[in-house]
């Protein structure tokens, strides 16, 4: 069997996303609650993605969806993570910035703990990616989009993608200037 470079360097990246999700559901979580959900996108599936994340870039106004929509094209697969809305109902916590959980869930705001995990679970993986040399980029975007199409159950409302690729050089990087997040 002969293989070449650009085979071993996709299978290395679905490697790596595998080794991501693992990551991300074993990363700490507030009170041991896991509330993490994890999808790996490629194919049809990820341009689908890439594809609404031009549609928000055109409603919005935000030229960054589409700048990022590109590096998702171009990458071999994205690693989406995500935080259920479950609060975790400890009482007198008010981390939130509401006096409990029930007031919180009212206006509509998000659990810390919650937003907490999702951010430690997204550094685990994206730091799973960096060990083994996969270029990586977290994007609110792409999390963005993925909540919006209903990539997640909708008990997830706020999400990150992880785009993966093996090229020589990083595309998450000098990338166009004028889109930057403000």
């Amino acid at each position: 069997m002969k293989c070449t470079s650009a085979d071993a360097e996709k299978r290395a990246a679905f490697f790596v996303a595998d080794l991501m999700a693992a990551a991300a559901r074993t990363a700490p979580k507030g009170c041991g609650v896991d509330n993490i959900e994890i999808i790996i996108l490629d194919g049809e599936e990820k341009d689908k993605l890439a594809s609404h994340m031009r549609k928000i870039a055109k409603e919005t106004g935000a030229e960054f969806f589409n700048r990022d929509a590109g590096n998702v094209d171009n990458s071999h697969c994205i690693v989406l993570i995500g935080i259920k809305d479950n609060p975790l109902g400890l009482e007198s916590c008010g981390l939130c910035g509401f006096e409990n959980c029930g007031m919180m869930r009212k206006a509509g705001a998000n659990c810390t703990f919650n937003i907490t995990d999702l951010g430690i679970a997204v550094g685990s993986a994206a730091s799973i990616a960096g060990d083994n040399r996969i270029d990586n980029r977290v994007f609110y975007s792409a999390g963005k989009a993925a909540v919006a199409t209903g990539v997640f159950p909708e008990d997830v409302r706020v999400a990150y993608g992880i785009p993966l690729s093996t090229t020589s050089k990083s595309i998450f990087f000098d990338r166009e200037p004028g889109c930057v997040l403000v």
